[in-house]
C-alpha cells in the first residue's frame, strides 16, 4: 500500500498543491476570493463523499444530500447546544455514518438492485426534506434548539479552538481548517483504495458474482464503504452549516444530490481529483451566470452537462489521462522509429 502511495508522482502533486494552498492562500489572495475558496472545498469534501461510495464501491446514490443535511443539522444542534465545536464535528461524522449502516444494512442485506437503491435513497432524502420543512413549531426542539422550519436554524457557531469556546477562527483560519480538512479525506481516501478492502471493494464493483465465489462478503464491504461515504457527507454538512452560520432544509434538497452527481460525472467517475475539478470549475460558472439576468445557471450547466456526457462519458480527468497516455505511447513510438533510422543511416 505504501509503495503504491510513494511511486505515484500524482498523490503527491495533490498534497504538496492543498498543503500550498492551505498555507500561503490567506496571504497571498484577498479575503473575498478566500472566502469564495473556503465554500468550493466545501463542496469539494462533499463530492468526494459520493466519488468514493459510487466510484470505489459501485454504489450510486441519488439521496447523497441525507447525509449532508443531517450532518449539518446534527452540527447546528449540538454546537448550540454545548456551546462548543469539537464534539458537534466528531457528532457531524459518526451519526450519518450509524444512519448509513442502518440504511445499508437494509439495502444490501435485502438485496436491492442498483435501481431501486437509487430510488431508495433517493426517497429518504424527500423524507428528510419533508421533515424538515415541518418542524416550524415550538414543539420541534432537541436539547432546547428550535429546528425552525423551512426558516432553518440561524446563528450557528463558528469552528472554535478544542476548549476554547470564545476562540472562534476568523476567515482566513477557517479556510485553512476546511483545507486540512479536505487533503486529510483525500489523503484517507487514497490510503484506503489502496488498501486490501479498498481493492477487494473495486473487485465487488466490477464483478459481484466472481468477489462472492472467491469468499469476500459483498454486503459488508458495501455496508462499511456506504458509510464512510454517509459519514464525509456529514462532515461536509457541518463544514457547510458553520461557513453560512445557517441551515435550513434545503441541505436535504434534491438539488444538493443532483449537483453532487453531476460534480463526480463531469470531473470523471473512478477519480478523486476528477470531483474536486468539478465542483471548482462548475461553481465558478454557476458564479458568472448568476451575475447575467437573462441566464438560468440551472438551464446553462444542464446543457453543459448534456455536452459533457456526450463528448466526454468517461469525464474529463480520465479522458485527458487516456490523451495523455496516448500521446507518450505515440512520441515514445516515434522517437524509437527514428533513433532506428538514424543507426541503420550511420551503420550504411
Amino acid at each position: 500500500m505504501e509503495k503504491s502511495l510513494t511511486r505515484d508522482p500524482g498523490f503527491w502533486i495533490m498534497v504538496s498543491i492543498g498543503l500550498a494552498l492551505m498555507i500561503l492562500g490567506p496571504i497571498l489572495i484577498d479575503m473575498f476570493t478566500i472566502m469564495q475558496i473556503t465554500q468550493y472545498v466545501v463542496l469539494s469534501v462533499f463530492a468526494l463523499s459520493l466519488a468514493y461510495i459510487w466510484g470505489f464501491g459501485g454504489i450510486l446514490s441519488f439521496g447523497q444530500a441525507a447525509f449532508f443535511g443531517l450532518g449539518a443539522y446534527t452540527f447546528a444542534v449540538s454546537s448550540i447546544g454545548m456551546g462548543d465545536t469539537t464534539v458537534p464535528l466528531l457528532l457531524s461524522f459518526a451519526v450519518p455514518a450509524a444512519f448509513g449502516v442502518a440504511l445499508g444494512y437494509f439495502m444490501f442485506y435485502g438485496k436491492l438492485s442498483d435501481v431501486y437503491l437509487g430510488v431508495v435513497t433517493m426517497v429518504v432524502t424527500l423524507i428528510f426534506w419533508k421533515l424538515a420543512n415541518h418542524t416550524a413549531g415550538p414543539e420541534y426542539s432537541i436539547a432546547g434548539v428550535r429546528l425552525g422550519g423551512f426558516n432553518g436554524i440561524p446563528s450557528i457557531p463558528t469552528i472554535n479552538i478544542p476548549g476554547q469556546p470564545d476562540a472562534w477562527l476568523d476567515p482566513a483560519q477557517l479556510f485553512r481548517f476546511f483545507m486540512a480538512v479536505l487533503v486529510i479525506v483525500y489523503v484517507a481516501l487514497r490510503i484506503l483504495i489502496a488498501s486490501d478492502f479498498g481493492r477487494i471493494s473495486i473487485g465487488i464493483r466490477e464483478n459481484e458474482v466472481r468477489a462472492s465465489l472467491l469468499g469476500y462478503d459483498i454486503r459488508r464491504h458495501k455496508v462499511i464503504v456506504f458509510a464512510i461515504g454517509s459519514g464525509i457527507a456529514g462532515l461536509s454538512g457541518a463544514m457547510w452549516a458553520t461557513y453560512q452560520s445557517f441551515i435550513d432544509p434545503n441541505a436535504f434538497s434534491m438539488e444538493m444530490s443532483a449537483k453532487a452527481l453531476i460534480w463526480v460525472m463531469a470531473g470523471g467517475v473512478g477519480t478523486l481529483l476528477g470531483p474536486i475539478l468539478g465542483v471548482i470549475g462548475l461553481q465558478w460558472l454557476t458564479l458568472q451566470m448568476g451575475m447575467v439576468d437573462f441566464l438560468n445557471s440551472l438551464v446553462v450547466l444542464g446543457a453543459i452537462m448534456m455536452v459533457l456526457v456526450l463528448a466526454l462519458p468517461k469525464g474529463l480527468v480520465p479522458t485527458f489521462k487516456s490523451l495523455a497516455v496516448a500521446g507518450w505511447t505515440l512520441w515514445r513510438r516515434g522517437r524509437g522509429v527514428g533513433g532506428r533510422v538514424k543507426k541503420v543511416a550511420s551503420d550504411d
